[in-house]
C-alpha cells in the first residue's frame, strides 16, 4: 500500500503550492466562464439602420423658403458687428453689417480647436489666441495662418438657417 505523506519537507511544500495554484485556477476559469457565460446571453443591442434615403430631386435651385437646412437661431439674435458660436454645429455666424450674415467653420485652422466667442469683430479662438475677421474669416491674428472656411447661411423667415 501506498504511503500519501511525503517522505521528505519540500515535496510537502510543493504539494501546498500544486494545491494552491490548481485551486487559483479553477476559480480563475470559473470567473471567466461566468463572465463569459453573461455576455453570451445577454448580448449589446444592435442599432437599427438608417432609413433609406429618398431619391434625389431633379437638379434645381432650391428656392430660399425650401432650402432644408437646419436652423440655427432668430437673425435677430445675430448681434451686428458680431456674431455667435454654435459650437454643437461647427459654425460661427456673424452679422458684418446689418442684414449681411456669414458662417464660418468654429474649428481653429491653427491646431484644431473650437472658437469660443466673437468680440469686437474678431473670432476668438481660446487655445492659442488666434483671431479671425467676422467679414470673411481671415485671420486677424496668429498663430493661425490660414482662414476659417466658409459656411452657407441664409436668413429665412426671420431665422438663420445652416444650408
Amino acid at each position: 500500500m501506498t504511503s500519501m505523506t511525503p517522505t521528505h519537507p519540500s515535496d510537502a511544500a510543493l504539494s501546498r503550492r500544486a494545491v494552491v495554484a490548481g485551486v487559483g485556477g479553477v476559480a480563475a476559469a470559473g470567473l471567466l466562464t461566468a463572465c463569459g457565460a453573461s455576455t453570451a446571453t445577454a448580448p449589446a443591442p444592435t442599432p437599427a439602420a438608417p432609413a433609406p434615403a429618398a431619391p434625389a430631386a431633379p437638379s434645381a435651385a432650391p428656392s430660399a423658403a425650401t432650402s432644408g437646412g437646419t436652423t440655427l437661431a432668430a437673425a435677430s439674435s445675430i448681434p451686428v458687428g458680431g456674431g455667435t458660436v454654435f459650437a454643437d454645429k461647427d459654425v460661427v455666424v456673424t452679422q458684418p453689417t446689418a442684414g449681411e450674415y456669414k458662417a464660418f467653420s468654429a474649428t481653429c485652422t491653427h491646431q484644431g480647436c473650437k472658437v469660443k466667442s466673437v468680440t469686437d469683430g474678431v473670432i476668438v479662438c481660446p487655445c492659442h489666441g488666434s483671431k479671425f475677421a467676422i467679414a470673411d474669416g481671415s485671420v486677424a491674428s496668429g498663430p493661425a495662418k490660414s482662414p476659417l472656411p466658409e459656411k452657407s447661411v441664409t436668413e429665412e423667415g426671420g431665422s438663420i438657417v445652416l444650408t
